[in-house]
């Protein structure tokens, strides 16, 4: 077995433009600060990653790396959720996503998509720049308008968008493939691949590509009342990244699931800092590690209620405790009788 390596911290919600969250190299001086081994980089925060630098230039993707070494920290991986989000938009969000994508391509949808497509390309070349082996991001989502069914939805009509989503991230793929490295889908209500069910229509639709695999994060199943620790054992083979990140479920009444459009703080699910919430991340982490599990556990903090600042410094503990140093040896080594082949068969009574 193997042991997950850790703790890191996803770095887009805390980037600004305040020291010691303006730059890359201040905040990797505050991460490693707070016990951090690692560290997770939005690849749309220019702040922190020139992209375009990054897939074109092994020197400045060196620099980068040498910066978080300074530190004692690993860069764990690119991400590219926001705009891996624009690959597929439907046009109910149209001025919604807009926000999501430089100023150029706004108010165009096709100059958006064609930008967040190579946006992701080049995540697989940097990516193969600095050593990488996974990529978390989003799916992006046409169906996703109609997933309550009523009205009824026309024959054909979820087929068609999984269709689709194929057809379009395919190429981006097939890129990632080129460059050794893996798409690690974050499973996330809003995106086409929301659940297990989802991600497996999407999987028909790109033939099973190699590179399609998943970024695991339970906090997004607690809240669609998934069970998490059943979909490890269905997908582990899948999963290339991890997010830890609690949450909690507690229906009433008057609410559930949907949220009745309510902030976070008055929602039944809502997101909390580690071991504020539900999850059993003992179970995880066992889980996990048992199934061979050999990347890293990413802090990625999101509380209705916390300041990020103290989220961020009881995460790096959170997470060192759960990670199980695995064994050299069985447990009951000490009971074994050094038998060989003729004394097992002697001891079956077939000698």
């Amino acid at each position: 077995m193997k042991t997950i390596k850790g703790p890191a911290i996803f770095l887009a919600q805390f980037a600004g433009d305040a020291a010691p969250f303006n730059s890359f190299d201040a905040i990797c001086g505050w991460a490693a600060s707070l016990g951090y081994k690692g560290v997770q980089i939005p690849t749309w925060d220019s702040r922190l990653i020139d992209l375009n630098k990054a897939s074109d230039s092994k020197d400045y993707c060196d620099e980068l790396a040498g910066t978080a070494d300074k530190y004692g920290l690993e860069i764990t991986e690119l991400s590219s959720h926001i705009i891996g989000q624009l690959v597929a938009v439907h046009p109910v969000y149209d001025e919604l996503m807009d926000g999501f994508a430089v100023p150029a391509v706004r108010g165009n949808p096709k100059a958006r998509q064609e930008w967040a497509v190579d946006h992701l390309k080049r995540c697989a070349r940097a990516s193969k720049n600095l050593g990488l082996k996974a990529h978390p991001t989003f799916s992006g989502a046409l169906a996703w308008p109609f997933l309550y069914p009523f009205p009824q939805r026309p024959a054909g009509l979820v087929e068609e968008a999984f269709a689709e989503l194929g057809r379009r991230w395919t190429p981006i793929l097939d890129v990632f493939e080129e460059n050794g490295v893996d798409v690690a889908y974050e499973i996330h209500p809003s995106e086409d691949l929301h659940d297990g069910i989802t991600f497996e229509m999407f999987l028909e639709e790109v033939k099973n590509h190699p590179r399609a695999n998943l970024l695991y994060d339970p906090s997004h199943f607690v809240l669609q009342q998934l069970d998490y620790l059943d979909y490890i054992d269905i997908y582990h083979e899948r999963i290339k990244a991890f997010h830890v990140k609690d949450a909690e479920f507690n229906p009433t009444g008057r609410q559930g699931v949907y949220g009745g459009y309510q902030s976070w703080v008055n929602r039944a699910g809502r997101f909390r800092s580690l071991g504020d919430g539900q999850v059993d991340f003992g179970a995880i982490f066992s889980k996990l590690t048992a199934y061979d599990y050999a990347s890293w556990a990413v802090l990625e903090w999101e509380c209705a209620l916390k300041h990020p600042e103290d989220g961020a410094r009881e995460g790096a503990e959170f997470i060192k405790a759960h990670i199980i140093r695995v064994s050299e040896y069985a447990f009951d080594d000490f009971a074994g009788s050094g038998t060989d082949e003729a004394a097992n068969r002697r001891i079956l009574g077939i000698a």
